[in-house]
């Protein structure tokens, strides 16, 4: 009868040769995928190590560049501090000078979007680091565009990306498309929907079949902005464009005004007019021969009437120089879709 030594010793055996096995299979498959065939068994080990070494090296260096692209897509966006007059609770010091806060009220100011809480004095000196929290930042609607999109870490709101692309699946062709008006009170549903849920909201067709809600919903948000789009710092220098008559002077005109924008602001423009150019237009580079015109009968003219008031508003009080701009407001537009590719 065979010892318990020799026993154990024909189990080593057998799990040497297991484990040599399949190493043997994991380096054929390794040199089979990376194109290899060689000669020997021998070869192949003395070659094993080094391809091991490589792919994993390469597989690294795959991972971290996909690490820094995502990084790179997410442009950091500079916010000053919205600072409102605050009565602490209690003994409170400024988290600028490191000071106390004396009086019994209004002591100092917040950040209404990421807490800071400063003097007053002290807030003219803040820089324009604010870095906006999602526990301060309760809504999407009627919420600053550079807020919004520093408090969700995001390039553009939520809001102007799922409806372009619910829009873009399914409503191109849709007749009258952001002329027609859809049903308010579902307009209203998807607001509160984004209000409440965020970039969870659901806005599929299961939820909402008629596409016209969704371009309402889209509109809306820019008209709730407190800042439109097209800010009234910049607004001045969009209206001048549109009045210049030689066509090389309105564009270099009109390059001028986008650079005085705020960052969002100018990326959320970019996205939004190369969407409405997709809804005309064949390609950026071709004439404007229209692709989707014909089925939704709206060119660039008429987006401009239905989108110049939405991403404009007259910093002017007098509603007779806001009214004689109105024209003016179409024709920047329309001029920023046909010249999409050449002004972004």
């Amino acid at each position: 009868m065979p010892s318990k030594e020799s026993w154990s010793g024909r189990k080593t055996n057998r799990a040497t040769v297991h484990k040599s096995k399949q190493e043997g299979r994991q380096q054929d498959l390794l040199i089979a995928a990376l194109g290899m065939k060689l000669g020997s068994q021998k070869s192949s080990v003395t070659i094993w190590q080094p391809l091991k070494l490589f792919a994993y090296s390469q597989l690294t260096s795959l991972v971290r560049r996909a690490t820094l692209k995502e990084n790179e897509q997410i442009p950091k966006y500079e916010k000053v501090h919205n600072f409102k007059v605050h009565t602490f609770r209690g003994p409170h010091w400024c988290e600028y000078c490191a000071n106390f806060m004396w009086g019994l009220i209004a002591q100092g100011v917040r950040c209404a979007d990421c807490g800071l809480n400063v003097h007053k004095q002290c807030s003219k000196m803040v820089p324009n680091d604010c870095k906006p929290d999602l526990k301060h930042v309760k809504k999407v609607y009627s919420c600053d565009l550079t807020t919004l999109v520093k408090a969700h870490i995001t390039k553009r709101p939520m809001v102007v990306d799922m409806c372009i692309r619910e829009i873009e699946s399914r409503g191109l062709n849709s007749e009258g498309l952001y002329r027609v008006s859809g049903f308010s009170d579902l307009i209203e549903d998807v607001k509160m929907a984004f209000d409440r849920d965020g970039e969870k909201a659901d806005i599929s067709v299961n939820m909402y079949e008629d596409i016209n809600i969704i371009t309402g919903a889209l509109k809306l948000y820019f008209r709730d902005l407190p800042i439109p789009l097209i800010t009234y710092d910049a607004y001045p220098k969009f209206i001048e464009s549109a009045k210049i008559m030689d066509p090389d002077e309105q564009l270099e005109t009109l390059h001028e005004a986008l650079k005085l924008l705020p960052p969002a602001h100018c990326e959320t423009l970019r996205y939004l007019m190369a969407h409405l150019k997709r809804q005309c237009f064949s390609t950026p580079k071709t004439p404007p021969v229209t692709l989707h015109e014909k089925e939704n009968l709206m060119n660039a003219e008429n987006l401009g009437i239905v989108f110049g008031p939405t991403l404009m508003r007259s910093p002017e009080l007098d509603a007779m120089a806001a009214l004689n701009d109105i024209r003016y407001q179409r024709l920047v537009v329309e001029l920023l879709i046909k010249n999409e590719d050449i002004l972004f």
